[in-house]
């Protein structure tokens, strides 16, 4: 259907006229929308009277007049927009960066009266490719330094740095670069340890990257559990844990002599006096090249031995 010309020119001069009678129809605040999706423009205090007419136009250029018994969209946006006739509602996809800008609402009432109401559209471009870079190295707790990078495209207003979903704070260790794209932390400690996310964003849009970061340390805090004194022929067994990362690695002296024993679980399947005598477990991390031993002295007595 094509806009006769008397009807053009009528709108035409009721959208010059309405920039004079105030912004009667409201809309909540500016829009912000992608390349290649979509927005919705409505009034938030659409008339509840019959209308005769309503047009939609960017700028100065018309987008859809529609009547009481037809809706007639320009060849423009034909394949762009579609109009709700109760909210009034004007929904746009396909979004180019050059649909940024005004787009105006006039309505004429039955009763004759001309209102109108504006907003805005900023169109931005997709974030995209956004990816962490960190180190390649193994990290040792107060030894390594660890710089994650961050990199992306498009249109990117902030960016935000969490750790273990929590905002990432500077520190004495932790320093941010100028831009807020890369983080440096020196010297590394296992709190360090965790998922780190970097979030490109703009009005429209948000891609978040992550990384995850394992500090090495230890052992430390080596402890045995296991009884002091015990009978003659029962059944012991001694165990040794460390705090480590990765898991620590075991052996075993008795006396200072070296036995077989390679696991963190040391086992006497029947005891005799020769089994009483202080245990050594050392624990031994394979990445940072520490180790550390915790003594325990085990005493085999006879069934009818006093304490």
């Amino acid at each position: 259907m094509m806009v006769s010309d008397s009807l053009y020119c009528t709108l035409w001069m009721l959208s010059f006229f309405g920039q004079y009678l105030g912004e009667d129809l409201q809309f909540s605040g500016p829009a912000n929308g992608a390349v290649g999706g979509s927005v919705v423009f409505a009034p938030d205090n659409p008339p509840s009277t019959t209308l005769n007419i309503v047009q939609w136009q960017f700028g100065t250029t018309l987008i859809l007049i529609a009547q009481s018994d037809s809706t007639t969209i320009v060849p423009e946006y034909s394949d762009r927009v579609s109009f709700d006739r109760n909210t009034l509602a004007l929904e746009l996809w396909d979004l180019r960066l050059d649909d940024s800008g005004i787009y105006r609402l006039t309505v004429v009432t039955s009763a004759g009266e001309t209102l109108t109401g504006e907003t805005s559209l900023q169109v931005f471009e997709n974030i995209t490719n956004v990816r962490l870079i960190g180190p390649e190295e193994l990290l040792i707790e107060g030894e390594s330094s660890a710089n994650i990078s961050s990199v992306g495209t498009g249109s990117i207003t902030s960016v935000q740095w969490m750790k273990d979903n929590s905002p990432l704070s500077p520190s004495n260790s932790i320093i941010f670069s100028s831009d807020n794209r890369s983080v440096s932390i020196s010297p590394v400690q296992r709190s360090d340890s965790g998922e780190y996310q970097c979030t490109y964003r703009n009005p429209a849009i948000s891609e978040t990257a992550t990384l995850s970061l394992i500090i090495n340390y230890g052992p430390e805090d080596v402890s045995i559990k296991g009884e002091d004194v015990v009978d003659l022929g029962v059944r012991v067994s001694l165990s040794c844990s460390a705090n480590s990362e990765p898991a620590a690695s075991f052996s075993w002296k008795i006396n200072e002599t070296d036995t077989d024993v390679t696991t963190d679980t040391f086992t006497i399947d029947y005891t005799d006096f020769t089994h009483s005598g202080d245990y050594i477990c050392t624990a031994w991390n394979n990445v940072t090249k520490r180790s550390a031993t915790q003594q325990h002295t085990l005493l085999v007595k006879g069934k009818n031995s006093s304490n």
